[in-house]
Order: structure tokens, then C-alpha cells, then sequence
């Protein structure tokens, strides 16, 4: 918007709002505010104010803030795909572990079946406690199957796509499973 248009606007809005003034004016010289009056009138208006304030930061406080990466498609770096039963690539953003088994790749859920706590991987790739919730203690091997511990059900899978060498993890689609199936796993050639 030019500045002579601003101007033009502002004229006649402010011609406008002093009229309005002056007819309320006039309304109101008739009778002076007592003492009780104005302090009624402010006290209202503080309440007012901080119910307004208090209203906004509420609404604030619940408003859906969604931040990072998590519930949407994360590609994997080629140099991150970890080898075949070697240490998993993590994402914190994404919330998963990628391994790669002799059937293919796997995306593992970080959070336990269990609690919810974050399981971390802490051992090789053949220990029957490849993955140990550090919480409660459920163990789970390198594809994530419950071997011990209170969880009720291995480690739930991210879907994951393999398209010309690119991985893609998609965090916003989490199934649960029963045990380990080869068919789980999406093949990949290095």
C-alpha cells in the first residue's frame, strides 16, 4: 500500500473516530462519574484484562505444537544404512532404529511395548539382549523380539521403502506384530 493512500485512509478514518468521539462526549457531560462509579469500572476492567490474558495463554498452552521430525517420512543417508547384523543407525528425530539383518531392513520403534520407555541398542548383533530397556528390563534380540523382561510383545516396526538405493522411514505408520517373520524385513543390496 503507498503512502498516499495510508494518508488518504487515515484522514478519513481519523475524521470518522473524532466525531464519534465527540457525539459520546456530549452523552456523557451530563452526569459526572462518582468515586464508586470509577472504581467499579476499573476494577472490571482489570478483571477483564487478566481474564483475557489468562484466556490467550490457555489457548496457547493447548494448542498443538507439533516440532520435529517425528509422525512423517525420514530419509536415511546411503552412508548411515548400517551393514548386515552390524551396529543399527539411530534417529533420535525419527525415533527408530535401522537394522540390517540377513533378510533385509528392519525399522524398530524405540519405545518399549512395555512402558514406553526409550530402549537402546547395547549389545552385538548375536546376543540374545541385543536391545535392553533400561527402565524395567525387557531384552530384545537384534529384530527386536521380546526375549525376557516384562513387555508384552516384541518391539513394534516403522514401515520402511526402498527405493533405487534411497531408504525411507515412515514414522507415522507404527504396526505391532507377534514374532519375527522374514517378511517383515525389506530386502537391500548395498
Amino acid at each position: 500500500m503507498g503512502p498516499l493512500v495510508r494518508t488518504i485512509l487515515g484522514l478519513g478514518f481519523g475524521a470518522i473516530l473524532s466525531r464519534l468521539i465527540g457525539l459520546v462526549g456530549r452523552f456523557r457531560t451530563s452526569r459526572l462519574a462518582t468515586r464508586r462509579t470509577f472504581v467499579r469500572n476499573a476494577a472490571l476492567g482489570a478483571t477483564g484484562v487478566v481474564g483475557t490474558i489468562t484466556a490467550a495463554g490457555f489457548g496457547a498452552l493447548m494448542w498443538p505444537n507439533k516440532t520435529g521430525a517425528f509422525g512423517s517420512t525420514l530419509a536415511v543417508p546411503a552412508d548411515q544404512i548400517p551393514p548386515v547384523n552390524g551396529a543399527p543407525y539411530r534417529s533420535t528425530a525419527g525415533r527408530f532404529l535401522l537394522v540390517h539383518n540377513d533378510d533385509g531392513l528392519l525399522a524398530l520403534y524405540t519405545k518399549c511395548p512395555h512402558l514406553g520407555c526409550t530402549v537402546p541398542y547395547v549389545g552385538p548383533p548375536e546376543a540374545p539382549n541385543a536391545f535392553q530397556c533400561p527402565c524395567h528390563g525387557s531384552l530384545y534380540d537384534y529384530n527386536g523380539v521380546r526375549t525376557g523382561g516384562p513387555a508384552p510383545r516384541p518391539m513394534d516396526l516403522m514401515a520402511v521403502t526402498v527405493e533405487g538405493g534411497t531408504v525411507s522411514v515412515d514414522t507415522g505408520t507404527i504396526s505391532q506384530r507377534a514374532d519375527y517373520a522374514p517378511e517383515q524385513a525389506v530386502p537391500f543390496q548395498a
